[in-house]
């Protein structure tokens, strides 16, 4: 079983993106708000996806195939409402660890969240993230992607 530990942050300042991967991103989620797991498509620029992620906060169950583009268009119309558009730029912070930064577009703009993946849950909570971080919201549900894709930008 896959178990991804992971940290959500807002971002206070946006560093310098030099250095770092950049990925257009699209997906949209299959399942209705109220369900506890999703399951999500995204495509990563010219890479499609199928994911799907259970409950949970800091912890939780992740699996993911990659499909073809005609996989993805077949299913991509019923995720109409539920959609999320962003840019992300992945790179190494100078503790070694990896992040995320989506920077958010359309509805969800000027909204910026970083997030970071850990090995085991112990790390995670005793992580001190930089100073460009902001608030922590891992916890918070109005900041998962699938909540904003059906609700907006959290006020």
């Amino acid at each position: 079983m896959s178990i991804e530990i992971e940290r959500k942050f807002l971002v206070a300042e946006l560093p310098d993106l030099g250095g770092t991967k950049k990925a257009v991103v699209r997906q949209g989620y299959l399942t209705a708000s109220e369900d506890s797991v999703e399951m999500r498509l995204r495509q990563k620029n010219d890479s499609f996806f199928l994911t799907l992620k259970g409950a949970g906060g800091l912890a939780r169950v992740e699996r993911e195939a990659e499909i073809s583009a005609d996989q993805f268009e077949t299913f991509w119309p019923e995720t109409e409402g539920r959609r999320v558009e962003k840019v992300r730029y992945t790179g190494t912070l100078p503790d070694g660890h990896v992040f995320e930064l989506d920077v958010f577009e359309g509805d969800l703009a000027p909204l910026c969240l970083v997030e970071v993946e850990f090995t085991s849950e112990q790390d995670a909570q005793n992580y001190t993230p930089p100073a460009w971080f902001g608030a922590d919201v891992t916890e918070d549900k109005r900041y998962k992607n699938k909540n904003m894709a059906i609700n907006g930008r959290p006020s």
